[in-house]
């Protein structure tokens, strides 16, 4: 007896090993779920196409506002922290450096939303085809990682365009291993969160209110070395932040083309891979719960 599949790989009948018919939502052992997760691998990135940006679609200008959304985000920001409060003192090209904070926190916070309600919104999918629930989170962060694609586009132009005019350096190639630790730590966060959020429904609406305590710790609109001076217990707390390593990272590599803090590295690695281990086999633990809806 062999399973019936749709064109995007999702197994709607259970297939017959060898032991017998598997029951739908067992956990397999973790070499077979993650040999069925590769298998999928074409389902999750057409999910992720289809609903990339879905949320403007039916606007206006479309596709557009992935571009517009991160610099009116930028420009509202700048005049409440730059111009407003004057967050910018002692910070060298403050619009880049904000620009930098805002897209890249931006693609870690909405990989931690969507991730906490992944499982919820895809429970139709859940009841109607037998598939690695893993594939939803992770679909998750690649749909947020083809949106921020072109946010990244923009945050060149803009650097590029805008004074002051930094000097580009051989470092700007480390931003593209940082991104991809970044997305293995949104991966990792992402299926943390859908199995929290699977068992705890108003999980979805309190991560809004974690996110921003998490923007503004990070560094995001105000270096933190120089607000924190005062305070060094909670300074040295503050860079093992894992968003406060990424952006500095990126900073110093785009920005100002310097050599960074071995430690950032150190502390980006180990939360990337030691968050995507934790996070994945907590996720694959629940496997048998997420019919439960």
């Amino acid at each position: 007896m062999s399973e019936t599949k749709n064109p995007l790989g999702l197994s709607s009948i259970p297939s017959v090993s060898s032991e017998g018919l598997v029951p739908v939502g067992r956990r397999t052992c973790l070499s077979r779920y993650l040999a069925a997760l590769w298998n999928r691998r074409h389902f999750i990135i057409a999910e992720s196409r289809a609903k990339m940006s879905s949320s403007t679609r039916k606007n206006i200008l479309g596709y557009g506002w992935l571009f517009l959304n991160p610099l009116l985000s930028v420009l509202a920001f700048w005049f409440i922290f730059g111009f407003i409060l004057q967050t910018s003192r002692g910070v060298p090209n403050f619009l880049g450096f904000l620009v930098v904070g805002v897209f890249f926190f931006g693609y870690t916070g909405k990989c931690m939303t969507g991730g906490t309600g992944a499982i919820r919104s895809g429970a139709s999918m859940i009841k109607g085809f037998q598939f690695p629930r893993a594939a939803l989170p992770i679909s998750t962060v690649v749909r947020n990682f083809l949106d921020f694609m072109p946010t990244l586009l923009v945050m060149v132009i803009v650097l590029a365009v805008v004074p002051p005019l930094e000097v580009i350096t051989w470092r700007v190639i480390l931003v593209i291993p940082v991104i991809v630790l970044q997305t293995i730590f949104n991966v990792g966060l992402a299926c943390f969160l859908a199995r929290l959020g699977h068992k705890i429904p108003d999980l979805t609406n309190f991560m809004s209110i974690v996110s921003r305590f998490w923007l503004y710790g990070s560094g995001v609109f105000f270096s933190i070395e120089d607000r924190l001076g005062n305070h060094p217990a909670l300074l040295e707390a503050m860079q093992y932040n894992p968003m406060h390593a990424y952006l500095t990272l990126v900073r110093n590599s785009l920005l100002y083309g310097v050599d960074s803090d071995p430690k950032m590295w150190i502390v980006g690695t180990v939360w990337a891979f030691g968050l995507l281990i934790v996070g994945f086999l907590f996720f694959w633990r629940g496997e048998e719960n997420y019919g439960r809806l």
